[in-house]
């Protein structure tokens, strides 16, 4: 099954805001949008407009820029995280879903190299 934007765009948000240790109260009172609302948001099942994104990353206080290249990076894998938290990649390059054999991993295994994020990017 494919994953959405939408999906992609939740995880995302819930993952910066679980980071955070925030809850969705905090955080929907500081964006002004309900909190069934951002809840929705954050498990994929509702469109944010632009205007309501900015606003979330707002009370979130991290860029929105960096939000869409975390959702660029999920979209370009094609996995959503995983019930541990991790996204695909992530559990590959920890070893955990490769294909090993006598030492030496299968060669349809891909292995992913995060973009450096574009705070630092900037910076340069």
């Amino acid at each position: 099954m494919a994953l959405l934007l939408r999906e992609a765009i939740g995880d995302s948000l819930r993952r910066t805001r679980v980071s955070q240790s925030r809850t969705l109260r905090e955080v929907s009172n500081s964006a002004r949008v309900s909190l069934g609302y951002l809840s929705e948001i954050e498990r994929g099942r509702k469109e944010a407009s632009s205007e309501l994104l900015a606003a979330i990353c707002d009370a979130l206080e991290v860029p929105l820029s960096e939000v869409l290249v975390d959702v660029s990076e999920t979209m370009a894998v094609g996995a959503a995280p995983s019930v541990d938290g991790r996204r695909a990649d992530d559990r590959v390059a920890a070893g955990s879903d490769a294909q090993v054999m006598n030492g030496r991993i299968a060669q349809e295994t891909r292995v992913v190299i995060p973009a450096p994020p574009a705070r630092t990017l900037a910076a340069a």
